[in-house]
């Protein structure tokens, strides 16, 4: 049996003893003065809110969206004139909440708006590199030497199962890295990939020779190796992995793979692969799965996908028409099916981007100011959540880090995010501090 299917990550490492120091609060001649690790920020201890989300799909826009060029607005500038003017490369259009206005390229999501809200004021301050963003963004906190965090794809499957069990808990349409991982939570937390929306997971359906029977047989010759493998091994990582893959292995699971049974009508809705990839996951939030990641840095339709530095930004409205295009088919179908108060849609990417075009007429990258996406999820939406300045660059109220954005997905779908795990006997708080946006909540 191929279980490629499942990843594997690192063990925990120990803990060093500044950070024990810390975790337990002793303090010391030498740490009097130091600040709590943020690592391990104490839960925070009030009412947190709680929604009622049963699944949550996580589309991920690898690269770095332009929140000035998307869903958060501004004058016009001029990458063509000299100097070149800072500002949004499009014209803004109005959304159906009052006040709130989208870029031209997301008519369609903009009709859509009171039912999706652009969290503007979302920021981190690590350097505004692609792989540090992306785990941060996915984990909630920052890289750490003696620890690897779970993703928040890996916590919530963790926390919540698969609402049934002949789906996995966590499944990623898209390539996987560590960041996406379980990390300390071990392989049960891990996810089943895929890259091929046709065809599904490979190594879940049996060659033609080997039928239910044939597989048993080879399942049980398996067994008596597999008993011997020590509890708290790596290896046993593996056997997670390995028992998972032949118990999903079959047609009862590969069926949700097939996309042709939908209607042309709606297949042709939601557009081309990306568009396929968002209907495939409410294909998979139907038979169970709790969490799915769909990755929109495929094609690179434009050049350089969601990077837009240099060249890269000139067809940046083909990447917008086409995230425009999935998502409000994916918000529709959902709402038409009466699942969209049950599935919080998350748009999650690295950074922004400044307002101020680069030499060859692109953008850089901007982690101090940016905006993340909610959709659905049976939250209190406004459209937009948050106030930036005239060109988007700095926070003027409602700031929300990305330990707030965190807590509001636990919060939405019923977790505590205050709530510990435990990295071997060590408490690790859900989030790093982070506090549910009280406005999304009625």
């Amino acid at each position: 049996m191929d279980v490629h299917s499942l990843n594997r990550f690192p063990f925990l490492k120990i803990m060093n003893r500044r950070q024990f120091i810390q975790r337990a609060g002793i303090v010391t001649a030498g740490t009097a003065l130091a600040s709590p690790s943020p690592a391990f920020a104490q839960p925070v201890a009030e009412n947190l809110p709680k929604g009622k989300a049963e699944h949550c799909i996580f589309i991920w826009l690898g690269g770095g969206m332009a929140q000035i060029d998307t869903f958060d607005p501004k004058k016009r500038g001029n990458p063509k004139s000299s100097p070149k003017l800072a500002g949004s490369d499009y014209d803004s259009i109005e959304t159906s909440v009052p006040g709130v206005r989208y870029s031209e390229h997301l008519h369609r999501s903009a009709k859509l708006a009171e039912h999706i809200t652009a969290v503007r004021t979302v920021n981190h301050h690590i350097i505004d590199e692609h792989a540090f963003g992306t785990n941060h963004v996915h984990t909630g906190r920052l890289i750490s030497g003696n620890i690897t965090y779970p993703s928040i794809g890996s916590i919530i499957a963790h926390e919540r199962g698969a609402a049934d069990p002949n789906v996995p808990a966590y499944m990623l349409i898209g390539y996987p890295n560590v960041s996406r991982g379980p990390g300390f939570l071990g392989a049960k937390a891990g996810f089943v990939y895929l890259t091929d929306t046709e065809s599904g997971p490979a190594g879940f359906s049996r060659p033609a020779d080997v039928d239910a029977a044939r597989a048993a047989r080879r399942q049980s010759l398996l067994e008596p190796l597999l008993d011997r493998i020590p509890g708290q091994s790596i290896v046993a990582q593996y056997r997670t992995a390995q028992q998972e893959a032949l118990r999903l292995a079959g047609p009862s699971f590969m069926r949700h793979f097939r996309l042709g049974e939908e209607p042309a009508e709606l297949r042709n809705a939601y557009g081309g692969e990306f568009g396929q990839r968002c209907l495939l996951a409410r294909r998979l939030v139907q038979s169970g799965v709790r969490f799915i990641e769909v990755s929109h840095n495929l094609n690179f339709i434009n050049g350089t996908g969601w990077d837009t530095h240099n060249e890269g930004q000139l067809n940046q409205h083909l990447l917008i028409k086409e995230l425009d295009i999935a998502l409000s088919a994916l918000i529709t179908d959902l709402k038409r099916k009466r699942m969209l108060d049950k599935t919080l849609v998350v748009i999650g990417t690295e950074f922004g981007r400044p307002a101020a075009f680069d030499s060859r007429g692109g953008r850089g990258h901007q982690g101090s100011c940016f905006s993340l996406v909610l959709a659905g999820g049976g939250l209190k939406h406004s459209g937009a959540h948050g106030v930036t300045d005239e060109l988007s660059k700095k926070i003027e109220s409602q700031a929300v880090s990305i330990p707030d954005f965190h807590a509001t997905i636990h919060a939405a779908m019923g977790i505590d995010p205050s709530h510990e795990l435990f990295a071997g006997s060590r408490p690790v708080p859900i989030t790093d501090g982070g506090r549910p946006i009280p406005a999304l909540f009625a």
